[in-house]
């Protein structure tokens, strides 16, 4: 019944301002509206409503991810915007922050102003 329909991505902020910054500037992703409840972006032709809220849940496992290519060029961009990667405990990642999966697939996480967990996957 969906399968032609476009997903709509959200995303949870306190600060719609913050996130509006973080989302446009950091990630480079563009502005296509904005009101009093939300800053709504499009991520390569998908919607991303940055949804404002009173509270933001942090639930511990990625709420959005981009499929890359060029891993490590993508996260020095980044990382030269002050995004920050994220290292977790039992996991082996280099230097940035990027773990490689037994498949061979690398994925490195960071998170948003309101700790949102984002994530990029650079598949083999």
């Amino acid at each position: 019944m969906l399968a032609t329909s476009d997903v709509i991505a959200f995303a949870p902020t306190t600060d719609l301002a913050r996130a509006r910054s973080f989302y446009e500037t950091a990630l480079g992703l563009s502005v296509v509206d904005e009101n009093a409840y939300a800053v709504v972006f499009d991520a390569h032709g998908t919607m991303l409503r940055v949804t404002a809220v009173a509270e933001v849940a942090h639930p511990g496992y990625t709420v959005l991810g981009w499929q890359v290519t060029g891993m490590n060029e993508v996260v020095s961009g980044l990382e030269s915007l002050g995004v920050v990667f994220a290292r977790y405990e039992g996991m082996e990642q280099d230097a940035h922050g990027v773990w490689t999966t037994p498949n061979g697939d690398r994925v490195a996480w960071f998170t948003d102003p309101d700790g949102n967990v984002l994530s990029l996957t650079e598949f083999r």
